[in-house]
């Protein structure tokens, strides 16, 4: 019963509430982004700009699904908090697709910019969720993320080789 007990007050632990707090606001952060890259997707030029942002939608919803079951094993209702830094974000891409002419490559290298910025805030939030899993003895919530964490980073990486690659220098020649 010592065991019972220890659980049940770590689960109301300030620690354990922080990162119930962090997760929360990471599914936020991704069920809304599931819709913005959609929008962004809709809005490049380059078809393998386009690409990379639907296939990176799709893991995305992917993470959605990831992050329920991790409420689960945490016996905790997957509920999200609004993340003020990721609706900014989202604004900020959204910016980009109204201020940026259509069918253009400086449109593309603005998806891009904002894209990198989403993708970075998600690599540090996610770092941090995975030390905390693991400090809390969760290696297998650990593991979840960090599945996640290699997509963000992987996606990131991507953005960077088509930025370097093609998009930026057609951009500044227009």
């Amino acid at each position: 019963m010592a065991v019972d007990k220890n659980i049940q007050e770590f689960k109301n632990s300030k620690f354990f509430k922080l990162f119930q707090d962090q997760l929360k606001d990471i599914y936020w952060a991704e069920k809304h982004l599931v819709e913005a890259l959609g929008k962004m997707q809709k809005g490049a030029t380059s078809e393998k700009l386009a690409s990379a942002i639907g296939k990176h939608k799709e893991e995305t919803e992917g993470q959605v699904e990831r992050l329920e079951k991790i409420f689960g094993l945490l016996d905790v209702a997957a509920r999200g908090k609004k993340c003020e830094a990721m609706e900014g974000l989202i604004e900020e891409g959204k910016e980009i697709l109204e201020d940026t002419k259509a069918d253009t490559m400086v449109r593309d290298a603005g998806i891009i910019i904002a894209s990198q910025k989403i993708e970075h805030y998600e690599i540090a939030s996610y770092g941090s969720l995975i030390a905390l899993a693991k400090k809390i003895g969760h290696d297998d919530i650990a593991s979840l993320l960090t599945e996640t964490l290699e997509e963000e980073k992987k996606t990131d990486e991507l953005l960077t080789q088509l930025a370097e690659s093609e998009v930026n220098e057609k951009a500044a020649q227009e």
